[in-house]
């Protein structure tokens, strides 16, 4: 017994170890492209999936504003991607506004208040910087316009700023209460004159009653309208992610409109992108009202960012929405110029349009729906 216990051991001492499987070297990775979107489904799909998951990127990267622009304003457009072994790491959406009045600009994105790089590496920025350096050169563009929402080029004095945009953004929570209270005391008794006059807001699947507000009020304000035509493709491209509220007083035949807000949903945020009210809204508190109701709906629908949007430093909608207990934040816009001088200085304080403006307000409103649109698609 004991020999036959020691030959066993022996045996197992003697027997060949199993070899290891080979460890095979980690590839080495594969260089990085840019090149265009292509029009079909899966590329576009891949591109918002990227766009979804990137933490620099925003509503205004989506894939879908290129066919929006196109179709309509006419603007040509370059969407560029950089990729790596199939793998997105960057876009910059960018489009060209060609214009004898306002200029000759390509832009990341007009009629965006966002936009610039959105990119995983610093290698994919700077490779769509540069292409997109290249085709402002080869466009002969006055000047490449990114929209930034923080510092792309802070170092770099090639590329120029202006304090002349904020941004206003603030956390919303689940609880009616806490958010309504968060409203500073003036504001918040605006909101309540409107619930008590029986103010309610409502879902529409058009844009026809938005339109009609929202045309009203910026005639008021002497600035060119959108196309219905624009308003139309925004919802049609972005389906439930672009809502379309409306608030009215009433009911039945006594129902009548008091204003609506277009606005768009990205991750847990909600943008309230195009406003405008009936002149009946000043005297019911009706835009008071009406963000209140977006707010409310909005947080019971899981988002807890309320973007308020851009404003211009000096305007009345910067301090209406200071008064909401919102806090102004710089957006770094960033302008690389090419064949022009100096900086744009397109924009509604600038004095050269106060006549303009002041002419545009006497227009019947009917001439300033034909008119406005062929105007504002050179604007951006």
């Amino acid at each position: 017994m004991q020999r036959a216990q020691v030959a066993a051991g022996t045996a197992a001492e003697t027997a060949p170890v199993p070899a290891s499987p080979a460890i095979e070297p980690a590839a080495e990775p594969g260089p990085l492209s840019v090149r265009l979107l292509r029009a079909d489904a899966a590329d576009r799909a891949r591109w918002d999936m990227f766009v979804q998951a990137c933490p620099e990127a925003t509503f205004f990267h989506r894939a879908g504003w290129q066919r929006v622009i196109e179709e309509a304003f006419g603007h040509r457009t370059w969407f560029f991607l950089a990729e790596r072994d199939g793998q997105i790491e960057g876009v910059l959406p960018l489009a060209q506004i060609k214009s004898r009045l306002f200029g000759h600009s390509l832009i990341a994105l007009p009629f965006c208040v966002y936009g610039g790089v959105a990119a995983l590496t610093g290698t994919a920025r700077a490779a769509l910087d540069a292409e997109a350096l290249q085709l402002a050169a080869s466009l002969n563009a006055g000047h490449l316009e990114y929209r930034n929402v923080a510092p792309a080029h802070p170092d770099d004095p090639a590329w120029l700023g202006k304090d002349l945009y904020v941004t206003f953004r603030k956390e919303i929570g689940a609880d009616d209460e806490a958010n309504m209270n968060a409203i500073p005391r003036k504001q918040r008794a605006m909101v309540r004159k409107g619930i008590k006059l029986g103010l309610t807001g409502e879902v529409d699947q058009d844009v026809e009653r938005f339109f009609t507000a929202y045309a009203n009020s910026v005639h008021r304000l002497g600035t060119p309208v959108f196309s219905k035509k624009y308003f139309r493709l925004l919802k049609e491209e972005f389906r439930d992610d672009c809502e379309v509220r409306i608030i009215v007083q009433g009911e039945g035949a006594e129902k009548r409109l008091v204003a609506g807000v277009l606005s768009f949903f990205f991750r847990e945020e909600v943008l309230p992108y195009y406003g405008g009210g009936m002149p009946v809204a000043r005297d019911v508190a009706g835009n008071d009202f009406m963000y209140w109701n977006l707010m409310q709906a909005s947080a019971a629908k899981g988002c807890r960012i309320f973007d308020f949007g851009r404003s211009k430093r000096g305007t009345g909608a910067f301090d209406f929405k200071k008064n909401w207990g919102f806090t102004a934040q710089p957006l770094p816009y960033e302008y690389r110029l090419v064949a022009s001088q100096d900086l744009p200085d397109v924009n509604p304080l600038n004095p050269k349009y106060q006549l303009f403006i002041k002419l545009w307000q006497k227009l019947p409103l009917p001439l300033a729906n034909a008119l406005g649109p062929h105007i504002v698609k050179d604007l951006g």
